[in-house]
């Protein structure tokens, strides 16, 4: 492997995003694994990680949507209160402007628990679901996101000196470039729905 060049990478520091031992109220779980959408702004995904930089740790919050696993939503900073999270759904909605009845599935973490943050979904009637407690399996989408975000991008770099760095990722060709034809994806996916 030495003499190839060819390196293990190894798994980064990990850090707790979820704080569900809180009061708040816990929406149902509609989603049920069910991880397949017929049709886009039917079901989205939220969640919040953490990625390890010198200067201390920035957390992404970000938002899929469960149809084309297109992240239509996201926000970073140096904390990971409540406006993070709202600052990626803020997002999200204004760049899909979702319909009424769309089912908004997180953790059950004290931000998406938050009463602002139940107030937003209230707001545009977008339903609230939540996983189970400690089961990661209900936001398998979201979980394989960061995972591969994270193997993949951030840990290809060997030291993240500052937030900074994150902000201002370097260019590179990816797979799905290739698979889009190097249309940005959502170039292809429109073409994509108004050619069936």
């Amino acid at each position: 492997m030495r003499e190839a060049g060819v390196e293990c990478r190894q798994r980064r520091r990990w850090r707790c995003t979820t704080d569900s031992n809180h009061g708040r109220t816990v929406a149902p779980n509609r989603l049920q694994l069910e991880f397949r959408v017929a049709e886009p702004n039917r079901v989205w995904v939220a969640d919040l990680t953490a990625i390890w930089a010198l200067q201390g740790w920035l957390y992404l919050a970000a938002v899929l949507d469960l149809h084309d696993r297109q992240l239509i939503g996201w926000a970073m900073a140096g904390h990971m209160r409540t406006e993070l999270a709202l600052e990626a759904l803020n997002m999200a909605m204004g760049r899909r402007r979702p319909p009424r009845g769309l089912i908004h599935h997180s953790d059950r973490g004290s931000q998406y628990a938050a009463g602002e943050y139940r107030a937003r979904l209230d707001e545009h009637d977008l339903l609230a679901s939540m996983s189970r407690k400690g089961d990661c399996w209900d936001n398998a989408v979201m979980e394989r996101f960061f995972g591969s975000l994270k193997s993949e991008w951030t840990n290809s770099q060997r030291v993240w000196v500052n937030r900074g760095q994150f902000h201002r990722p370097p260019s590179r060709q990816s797979s799905l470039a290739r698979s889009c034809r190097h249309l940005p994806p959502t170039t292809f996916l429109s073409a994509k729905y108004l050619y069936k």
